[in-house]
């Protein structure tokens, strides 16, 4: 096994798309030729394979592109389940927006009124971070995936390789961050940081009584029908039918391909756990902006977006990005990244048009390609790449989700 993904990255570019195609589920009745493009042009570009949904008024488009599985050159499927990294932070802020409505909290509430003491040390305060500036990430709290300890120990090679299996706590993520001081004052700024949607889960957990596990079950799985959708918690597999998931475990693009599907996902926490595949997805954001999940005033808190430095064309509200394509069109959703997985789930403000997919690889790929095709019918500018999904807000693997 190691022999052969040691030859991955010389092969998969020129067997993949010959070997497995680009196969569609169903007709292109509108016109998905330049996504089909997109995706078979990532498996040139060295990810095994692909897998999207998208929908629109012509209805349901599916298709796959390259392998799911690079041993045997079996095609990745259109109902691959798959790890969803960051993209669960859409459901945990709907949660937390929900209780919002029901009263059961205030978003301005601090993180101290219900996590008493919990951030505290090293200049962090949790008297002055608001639940709101969470879920917008802009409570300067340091992001534990980007301390260098943990990544040696979780997302680099060796660390992985031995720490794969391994539980890890809220507590202990919530403690790798404090042990840094703030990137800024609370309101002050930016910075995309996973520790913030950690709080946030234990948040609900303290409202609730119950863990956002459950509360995303009963409040979105199950209403929804998401039935490819999961929070595994300590789980390391993923459910069927789902494809190999394939990581460099280095910051490269050569070097041997190592086979990450199964892997403990608690260090992800509420920050990125979640399993889904591309349907229920494309369900669930469509169903989010049409207002099936949340009153008028709780979706608009959610829409209302800060700047990101450097990204005019994109904003970031309560776990939902907005961007502006090349073509002029608005989407909004979620990107995630996570071992062997990068996956996008975007729709357009009035829910019609829909476009979830997957990479089974997390080192090379255009997603944003993808994004553009689908809704613009091309790719993006050269001089002008789109700056959001994928490229700069769930970085690279050296800091995951």
């Amino acid at each position: 096994m190691r022999v052969r993904t040691a030859l991955v990255g010389a092969i998969v570019a020129g067997v993949a798309v010959t070997q497995a195609g680009i196969a569609a589920a169903a007709p292109a009745r509108g016109g998905h030729t330049p996504t089909r493009g997109a995706m078979e042009a990532a498996v040139r570009d060295g990810v095994p394979g692909v897998t999207a949904t998208a929908v629109d008024r012509h209805g349901t488009w599916s298709a796959t592109a390259g392998v799911g599985n690079l041993r045997t050159g079996a095609p990745r499927s259109t109902a691959d389940h798959y790890r969803v990294g960051s993209i669960t932070k859409t459901f945990i802020s709907t949660v937390l927006l929900q209780l919002e409505a029901e009263k059961r909290l205030s978003l301005d509430d601090t993180v101290d009124t219900w996590l008493p003491g919990v951030v505290r040390g090293n200049g962090n305060d949790g008297t002055k971070i608001t639940v709101r500036q969470l879920l917008n990430h802009t409570s300067g709290i340091f992001n534990y995936t980007a301390d260098d300890d943990f990544g040696a120990k979780y997302l680099a090679k060796d660390g992985f390789l031995r720490h794969r299996y391994d539980t890890v706590t809220p507590g202990q993520l919530v403690a790798v961050a404090l042990s840094h001081k703030p990137d800024f004052e609370p309101g002050t700024s930016w910075n995309y940081s996973n520790t913030n949607y950690v709080l946030a889960g234990m948040v609900i957990e303290k409202v609730t009584g119950r863990s956002y596990a459950s509360q995303i079950r009963d409040r979105i799985i199950k209403p929804l029908n998401l039935h490819a959708t999961s929070l595994p918690g300590t789980r390391v597999t993923v459910p069927g039918p789902h494809s190999r998931a394939y990581s460099k475990l280095a910051e490269t693009t050569t070097g041997p391909t190592y086979d990450v599907t199964a892997l403990n996902p608690s260090w992800g926490s509420s920050a990125g756990e979640m399993i889904s595949d591309s349907a229920d997805l494309n369900r669930f954001y469509t169903a989010l902006l049409r207002g099936r999940l949340l009153p008028r005033e709780q979706l608009e808190e959610m829409k209302s977006t800060v700047g990101i430095d450097g990204f005019p064309d994109a904003g970031y509200g309560l776990g939902l990005l907005e961007q502006k394509l090349s073509c002029g069109v608005r989407i909004w959703g979620h990107d995630g990244g996570i071992h062997g997985s990068t996956s996008v789930a975007v729709t357009t403000e009035d829910g019609r048009h829909s476009l979830a997919f997957n990479f089974n690889g997390d080192w090379t790929g255009d997603a944003v390609a993808v994004v553009e095709a689908e809704f613009c019918g091309t790719r993006p500018p050269a001089e002008s790449p789109s700056p959001g999904l994928s490229q700069g807000l769930s970085r690279s693997l050296s800091e995951g989700l």
